[in-house]
């Protein structure tokens, strides 16, 4: 599976592909950290994440588009920035067909360095293993970007089984309420019946 990992962000926007499949060795296909100038128009901005993205999607056509998911700082206008980031990229996978999964910092710190807590220098450390990279990719927005990428690498089999075990169960509960509803329309029918040949 190859899997394109966004670390969203205006300023700096981390863009990372891998290889990979869970329980195997990960190999980096590529990645970038795309830029845009802070005192530039937010319109110019998206467009040119859009821009990058899409040529990423286009070149590199991923399997899946994992997107970092937004959570709640103290900061409003950096948690906005990176919204709108997170939406271009969003757009760009579904423009494309490709499926998107979304992960939050700590799901892809746990999945990478087994601590939900660990800090940019340990996810950093641990991708440049994980990879078998020579050099720690920087900055941070590449090695988190990367860091997405093997995060759903190696959760998908296992969101994928807990899904299907959902659906499943959801089937299983909706056949045995129709056997029951239909158990219990023969019952009275069986009922109506002997009171009829009374």
């Amino acid at each position: 599976m190859r899997v394109l990992g966004v670390d969203p962000g205006l300023t700096r926007c981390g863009v990372g592909v891998v290889d990979g499949s869970a329980g195997r060795r990960c190999a980096m296909v590529h990645v970038e950290v795309v830029r845009t100038p802070a005192d530039a128009e937010i319109s110019a901005r998206l467009l040119a994440l859009d821009a990058a993205v899409t040529a990423a999607v286009e070149r590199f056509r991923p399997d899946v588009v994992a997107v970092e998911r937004v959570f709640a700082q103290h900061n409003v206008r950096t948690v906005m920035g990176t919204a709108q980031a997170s939406a271009v990229a969003i757009t760009v996978a579904a423009r494309a067909g490709i499926p998107v999964a979304l992960h939050t910092p700590s799901e892809v710190k746990a999945a990478v360095t087994g601590s939900g807590t660990a800090d940019k220098a340990q996810v950093t450390t641990m991708v440049t293993r994980l990879l078998g990279l020579a050099a720690a990719p920087k900055p941070a927005d590449a090695a988190d970007s990367l860091a997405l990428a093997i995060c759903h690498l190696w959760r998908a089999p296992a969101q994928a089984r807990i899904a299907a075990a959902r659906t499943g169960h959801a089937q299983r509960t909706r056949a045995q309420q129709q056997l029951a509803a239909a158990l219990a329309g023969s019952r009275k029918l069986a009922g109506s019946r002997k009171k009829g040949y009374r």
